[in-house]
């Protein structure tokens, strides 16, 4: 196990069979040292428990370790004439924070495996990882049981609590070793090819907030990049955009975002990196010194443009330790790369409507983060005249022409959704396949998987295109969605992006973001514009209906029966449709 402040890596290469071997290993006494000065700072009681092996002001790390596996074989009652006395109630308060210290941990297994293009042999390699990864979990949770009842005299309790104690996530990692031009230099970089969780997983990052607007510089970076500390530093994740390549370089430290590309975004396979040019380039935390001609207004990240392809980096600062810029850095890549191919990029959300008589329509919803889309969707899915609503775009899609008809395909199979916004229960019903990030703090988060990897890429003609504004009060059902008489009127209401703030973002109250989306629009917006008339004006052309639709998420006490209605009046629409 390698320490980390937060992180801990295990090594998945060796099969634990018995507790003495973890206790013997260097990873248990670093963890064991990192506790014990930790109640130092803070001055803890629970230091009494281990007053017999202090030595001045330091305390002997080795006898500790010794003594528990003492503990692992006999009785308190029997060891106590071996060693100077050891108060058990003492001792077992301080087992038991011990052993929350170590849940509270971001724990990962890494297993090291060739990648194989043999599914029946990948599947093989899948399983044994799992049945190390689950021998792990019980004997870390076996040890400190077997501990604790030697120290507990009298624990007369028969309740038992199956904890999490293991690995949230093992990463199965392989070096490729593929040549991609311009990018050799971290091609020795250990590529993670597939995920095992063990739900459920939490993690609690040092921020829950996304800030600013990505900074885009158009000249050349990756030559001046090293990611040469240590090649077990970083690890790299080749990921599909859409049907974009993408090699995202993460540090060991921020893995818990790696985890969560496996819930989002599709794990490229090995024929897809071969066979792919690479049209983005992510680097998350790396330190600020490392960035050439670091600014202060690249704190919150910053995109380089390489020509072939784009380079974002996010800087391993406390503020940055939150998944929305993985997520959203990623996609201003793809968005950046849509643009100069003239296709236009959407920030927002597109399902198909499916009502019980048979009766379908695909609409998009255009918005930024809180503006009403993903809730809007939520409650159509609830009405009793639907049938279904099958997502195909949750956050980030791009709208392309083919065959005269404007079609739409997204970028992720799953959703990073915003929980304070979703129905009560919802984040219950999908803890059994989801990363939870923050629970228990405003703009708590889940990453759940909500739909293959080939629904999203397939190009989808649209019906309704909608503005999602949330901060319109209206009474009338009538005025719940209304439609555009021309693409100029659109155009005015789309560039403009108004928005009541939710609190996802640093932003309070009315914003305004070019299109709703800050994630390469704004930073390209003269070119974006053009390419947003075009389309537009194709839409209006062939019968596609641009409008509005008051979702009223922003407006005091319409936060969930807005939506609602909004669903409503669009179920009626979907009823007059041919």
């Amino acid at each position: 196990m390698d320490k980390l402040t937060r992180t801990v890596i295990v090594d998945g290469s060796i099969v634990y069979t018995d507790s003495s071997e973890i206790l013997s290993s260097a990873g248990f006494e670093k963890l064991l040292l990192e506790y014990i000065e930790i109640l130092k700072e803070r001055n803890s009681p629970l230091l009494r428990a281990l007053e017999a092996f202090r030595v001045g002001d330091e305390y002997h790390i080795r006898h500790i370790v010794e003594y528990i596996h003492l503990l692992t074989l006999r009785n308190v009652r029997d060891i106590t004439t071996i060693i100077n006395y050891v108060n058990p109630e003492d001792f077992a308060k301080f087992i038991e924070s011990f052993y929350t210290f170590w849940r509270n941990k971001h724990r990962f297994m890494i297993k090291r495996e060739n990648y194989t293009t043999d599914p029946a042999r990948r599947t093989s390699i899948v399983f044994t990882a799992a049945m190390v990864a689950e021998e792990f979990k019980n004997l870390i949770r076996n040890l400190y049981r077997t501990v604790m009842k030697n120290i507990t005299v009298d624990d007369s309790s028969v309740i038992v609590r199956q904890l999490p104690s293991g690995a949230q996530v093992t990463f199965l990692v392989d070096n490729l070793n593929v040549e991609k031009p311009r990018l050799t230099k971290f091609k020795s970089i250990p590529t993670i090819w597939g995920a095992i969780f063990d739900p459920p997983v939490i993690f609690y990052t040092k921020s829950n907030k996304r800030k600013g607007v990505l900074p885009v510089v158009d000249e050349p970076v990756i030559e001046r990049i090293k990611l040469e500390n240590s090649t077990d530093d970083w690890y790299h994740v080749p990921i599909l955009v859409g049907d974009l390549l993408m090699f995202v370089y993460v540090h060991k430290e921020f893995l818990c975002h790696a985890a969560g590309l496996g819930n989002l975004f599709q794990f490229a396979d090995l024929k897809s990196i071969k066979e792919k040019e690479v049209c983005g380039v992510l680097i998350f935390g790396l330190k600020p010194e490392e960035i050439p001609d670091f600014k202060p207004s690249w704190k919150n990240g910053v995109i380089f443009n390489e020509g072939e392809f784009y380079v974002g980096i996010i800087p391993a600062i406390d503020e940055n330790d939150y998944f929305g810029y993985m997520k959203k850095t990623i996609l201003t890549l793809h968005n950046l790369y849509r643009i100069d191919q003239g296709k236009l990029p959407i920030h927002g959300s597109m399902a198909r409507i499916v009502l019980k008589n048979g009766k379908s329509a695909v609409a998009m919803f255009v918005g930024d983060s809180g503006a009403g889309k993903s809730e809007t969707l939520d409650a159509l899915n609830r009405l009793e005249e639907v049938a279904y609503v099958d997502v195909i775009i949750d956050d980030m899609g791009c709208l392309d022409i083919l065959n005269g008809r404007v079609v739409a395909y997204g970028t992720e199979t799953g959703a990073f959704v915003r929980l304070d916004d979703l129905p009560p229960g919802y984040a219950y019903y999908t803890m059994d396949r989801s990363i939870f990030m923050n629970p228990d703090k405003i703009n708590a988060r889940v990453i759940v998987p909500f739909n293959n990897y080939k629904d999203i890429i397939t190009p989808t003609p649209i019906d309704f295109f909608f503005y999602a504004n949330n901060y319109t009060e209206v009474k009338e059902d009538s005025e719940r969605i209304i439609f555009f008489d021309s693409v100029e009127e659109a155009i005015k209401v789309f560039s403009a992006g108004k928005r009541m703030s939710k609190g996802t973002t640093s932003e309070e109250g009315m914003t305004e973001s070019y299109f709703a989306n800050p994630f390469g629009a704004v930073q390209r917006q003269e070119v974006h514009h053009r390419i947003a008339g075009q389309f537009l004006t194709k839409m209006f052309e062939t019968g596609v209906r641009v409008g509005e639709i008051r979702t009223m998420l922003g407006v005091e006490g319409y936060e969930k029966e807005g939506t609602q209605l909004a669903a409503r009046a669009l179920l009626k629409l979907i009823e007059k449709v041919k």
